[in-house]
């Protein structure tokens, strides 16, 4: 079980607390009315998906209910960081490929 730190409200919780709600950073069209549909499509589906570090929307539900972001490793599930909507963080990292992943930890591609 891992404990996270919510910003907000300044505590390190049980995960049990959270929810996690997707890709953060992403932004919202300017003008949804002149977008043609296939844009509108990828705004609300489309995320990246790849092995490594990801930046991540959160809720702690069971807590404050504020939104915050997490850098989390897709690979260890290790949580390097939260940081409010609006800040920027502060770990960034590449995204592995999943052959290089693969060989990493001992598995066949």
């Amino acid at each position: 079980m891992l404990n996270i730190f919510c910003p907000h409200c300044g505590e390190l919780r049980s995960e049990e607390e959270f929810h996690a709600k997707g890709q953060a950073h992403i932004p919202r069209p300017l003008d949804p009315n002149t977008c043609t549909d296939e844009e509108w499509g990828e705004y609300l589906f489309f995320r990246d998906n790849h092995r490594g570090i990801h930046h991540e929307l959160w809720i702690h539900a069971a807590g404050c209910r504020q939104y915050f972001n997490a850098t989390r490793d897709t690979i260890s599930y290790e949580i390097f960081e939260t940081y409010k909507i609006g800040e920027k963080p502060s770990v960034t990292g590449e995204p592995k490929p999943a052959r290089q992943v693969a060989r990493a930890s001992g598995d066949k591609v």
